[in-house]
């Protein structure tokens, strides 16, 4: 049995779907003010003086703060059923399918949120490791509950779950800077849907 480790957002998807699930799981009204409160953020982002990680803590504080958590995770469910399978890459998913298939153990390690991500991997029958928002007496107070799931936190995640060295051949498929941890983890790395020697 080897490992297979996947990014999500870009990697078994098309493209980044994290200003989709925010949409998804937000009323329209709060979604609307959003847009303006975020606006030096984005323009922050867009000129480099704010990272990507500091740009989905600000939208996540903004969309979520205060609100009930229950209904904000059934909205990331039916997003995970309704939005993502328009928007998986085909080549990855196959590529995940025959990982698991063959009897790989398969692990989808992302930035995005556990809500989302964790009812999809569960339908694909795959295991998931993802960011975790913060909730307090069944509210959502705008934070993450521990780091995002992106960049170191990536390989440390996996490490805490699962002992890499004891699978012969680990497999890893990344697609951004945020991935570089991932890949390094793997015998087999793949980068933009493009094998390479090392962590790219």
């Amino acid at each position: 049995m080897d490992l297979a480790l996947f990014d999500f957002d870009g990697t078994l998807t098309t493209r980044e779907t994290f200003v989709d699930v925010l949409q998804a799981a937000t009323p329209r009204w709060r979604t609307a003010a959003a847009r303006v409160a975020l606006v030096p953020c984005v323009l922050a982002y867009r000129t480099g003086r704010l990272s990507p990680h500091g740009m989905r803590s600000a939208a996540t504080a903004v969309a979520f703060a205060g609100r009930a958590a229950r209904p904000v995770r059934e909205r990331m469910r039916r997003a995970a059923r309704d939005l993502v399978p328009a928007l998986e890459c085909t080549a990855m998913r196959a590529r995940l399918h025959a990982h698991r298939d063959r009897g790989d153990r398969v692990l989808v390690v992302s930035g995005n949120y556990e809500w989302l991500l964790a009812p999809w991997c569960e339908a694909v029958g795959v295991e998931c490791l993802a960011s975790r928002l913060e909730v307090r007496a069944g509210r959502l107070t705008g934070r993450y509950d521990g780091p995002q799931c992106v960049g170191a936190e990536k390989a440390r995640r996996v490490r805490a779950h699962l002992d890499v060295a004891a699978y012969a051949r680990v497999h890893a498929y990344g697609d951004t800077a945020e991935d570089h941890a991932l890949l390094a983890l793997a015998h087999v790395r793949t980068f933009r849907g493009q094998p390479v020697a090392h962590a790219a």
